[in-house]
């Protein structure tokens, strides 16, 4: 009898369990990523907040941390974007994919595809989910209004099935997923698994302080909330006193904010006015932003690195899923991935009584 958690997603990542980890920026470092592919889930590096020389580090330490293959996460408007393509090409014989929200056109997803690289984008939308089916992607990752950071509108149980329902590509669920119940209910729709953020964000392979896990940790669902004041487009973050700062904010605060944390930007990454100009520009091109909210948008991982990097819980910003309010440990991750496959297929088998469960 076949497995039920081996899905044209693991024959397709290279993987055992269909649980990925998302490439949350300044989270989805090297020790994490290698924690979940050792653990059996795919993991996708975090470069798009990275320069190319960072990237490329990162990218040789994960190698030496595991044979295993991962992905690697980056958007074509960031700085250095064109030398980073170059840099995960050259790995191709690891690197079994890359994921990004918005940039590559047809001609950049025909180069990973030729070189053997799978394009596993993530949408909230039905109509970027057909755009990106239509440019020849490999994969979708669809992530329902549950999920953290940017998010959408409609929920997974919604999304999910739209996505499902009007393309012809594997389709892993995301957005309110933590566990293997959560899994088994994803299979069920049809999907090829699961990914997660803020699950992987709050065990002990996360290099979060742990000062700021335990404010994940102690979030309840009323402590979350979505919000325009980042950058104009909703996004879904831990109420803190620099979110009410931005929150209470007009016009003036907004161009503040937006320089504040480009100079932030700059200083940490090295890239010029210009590089972090063009980078706005793409996201205004592609997010329909005001000129304030992309600058904002384009400088806004600072504020986050506030937080996730530096531990300041007050003066930086906690972008979370919903799924947080309802989490109260920190797993490790092996811990936690042997908990969603044994409680996947025990559910599983509980759906199906004639299913022998499979020994692990």
């Amino acid at each position: 009898m076949s497995d039920p958690l081996a899905t044209v997603m693991t024959a397709m990542l290279g993987c055992r369990l269909p649980v990925i980890q998302t490439a949350m920026g300044w989270i989805a470092e090297p020790q994490l990523v290698a924690a979940t592919v050792e653990a059996g889930g795919f993991g996708f590096l975090g470069a798009a907040v990275m320069t190319p020389a960072d990237a490329g580090a990162k990218i040789a330490l994960l190698r030496q941390m595991t044979d295993k293959p991962f992905g690697v996460n980056f958007h074509m408007f960031q700085p250095g974007a064109a030398d980073l393509v170059e840099i995960i090409l050259s790995h191709r014989d690891q690197v079994r994919a890359v994921s990004f929200g918005r940039g590559p056109d047809a001609a950049m997803i025909g180069r990973f595809r030729d070189a053997g690289i799978l394009c596993v984008p993530t949408v909230g939308a039905l109509k970027h989910a057909q755009k990106m089916a239509s440019l020849g992607v490999d994969m979708l990752v669809v992530q329902g209004g549950e999920g953290g950071g940017h998010t959408g509108a409609v929920a997974t149980t919604v999304l999910l099935p739209q996505v499902l329902d009007s393309v012809d590509l594997p389709v892993v669920a995301a957005g309110g997923f933590a566990d293997g119940r959560g899994l088994a209910a994803a299979l069920a729709y049809g999907a090829a698994g699961i990914a997660m953020g803020t699950r992987f964000l709050m065990t002990r392979d996360s290099p979060v302080p742990e000062a700021i896990k335990a404010r994940y940790v102690a979030a309840g669902t009323d402590n979350i909330e979505v919000t325009r004041a980042v950058d104009g487009l909703p996004q879904r973050m831990i109420r803190n006193a620099r979110l009410a700062r931005l929150t209470a904010g007009g016009a003036i605060a907004s161009w503040r904010n937006a320089l504040t944390a480009g100079f932030e930007m700059k200083r940490a990454t090295g890239a010029s006015w210009g590089d972090l100009i063009r980078a706005a520009q793409g996201m205004r091109n592609h997010g329909g932003l005001t000129l304030a909210g992309a600058m904002r948008a384009a400088a806004a991982p600072m504020l986050i690195q506030r937080a996730v990097v530096s531990g300041d819980g007050d003066g930086g910003l906690m972008a979370t899923g919903q799924v947080a309010g309802r989490l109260t440990d920190l797993p490790s991750v092996a811990d936690l991935l042997s908990r969603i496959e044994s409680d996947a297929r025990t559910r599983l088998a509980a759906l199906a009584p004639g299913f022998q469960r499979i020994a692990v």
